[in-house]
């Protein structure tokens, strides 16, 4: 199956859910679904909101190691990225980010300090779709 970063952008899009893995300090991956990115560039850079305070955070700052999963559970098809997260909490990022609505997780605003941006950066991936298996680098 040719593979198409056209294609695995336009799955992407379609989901309202994503998964996002971490690595806990005994290295044991840790899964936690979240909203849909709110902003990607292509398949490589993905924006998540999320409190400064979880857990995930201090996860990805004692190791940026991440992946995350989108997936169409009626069709049983899915892809899996593979890269590193950061956690970004300059002014610039997180107003890029803020939605309204978000003050009712954040109330003191696009400063709130407990409001942070995830910044994912994939360097592969791998798509499953009708019983077979894509791996691709993420350019």
């Amino acid at each position: 199956m040719q593979v198409t970063t056209q294609m695995i952008g336009e799955f992407i899009d379609a989901r309202n859910v994503s998964i996002v893995g971490s690595l806990d300090q005994d290295g044991f991956p840790n899964v936690k679904a979240v909203l849909e990115p709110r902003k990607r560039d292509g398949i490589r850079t993905f924006w998540f909101t999320t409190n400064t305070s979880s857990m995930r955070v201090a996860q990805f700052r004692a190791n940026p190691k991440a992946s995350i999963y989108f997936f169409d559970r009626d069709t049983f098809r899915g892809v899996m990225l593979k890269g590193s997260m950061e956690v970004c909490e300059d002014a610039a990022t997180k107003e890029m980010i803020w939605r309204e609505g978000d003050s009712l997780y954040y109330g003191g605003g696009v400063t709130d300090p407990d409001y942070c941006v995830l910044r994912f950066t994939a360097v592969a991936g791998r798509y499953y779709a009708d019983f077979s298996v894509s791996n691709f680098e993420v350019e």
